[in-house]
């Protein structure tokens, strides 16, 4: 059997979400999709878009987690190429504070969002 999978989405939880959302609003480009509010108010998922893909980011706000996550040492990390002039983009994200990590030599940065979770700049080719 071979499987054909395709991405649908990631979940990464927050702990603000509406500086989340606005966040990834004004850093990226994301809009609100959709959200699931749990009945008893326990749980909020808002999912990102893109104006490209069928990827959406999960954020996942979880009305008894208070406390900052803790990330360890996982470097996993999203990964968004972005149109325009990319010295500009960079220079945005500069001003917004959120930039985390620079290569110059590989040419890419990766910006931070609210709950430190670290994502990778990349030009539209």
């Amino acid at each position: 059997m071979k499987i054909k999978g395709r991405f649908d989405h990631f979940n990464i939880n927050v702990t603000d979400l509406d500086k989340s959302i606005k966040f990834y609003e004004t850093a990226l480009g994301l809009h609100e999709s959709h959200r699931k509010e749990a009945s008893d108010g326990s749980f909020v998922l808002v999912y990102m878009a893109d104006d490209h893909s069928s990827f959406l980011l999960e954020l996942t706000w979880l009305r008894d987690h208070t406390q900052p996550y803790e990330l360890g040492e996982n470097e996993s990390h999203l990964c968004l190429r972005v149109e325009g002039d990319y010295d500009e983009v960079r220079k945005f994200h500069k001003e917004m504070g959120c930039v985390c990590f620079e290569n110059t030599a590989m040419g890419l940065y990766f910006i931070n969002d609210p709950d430190d979770y670290w994502i990778e700049i990349l030009p539209v080719k």
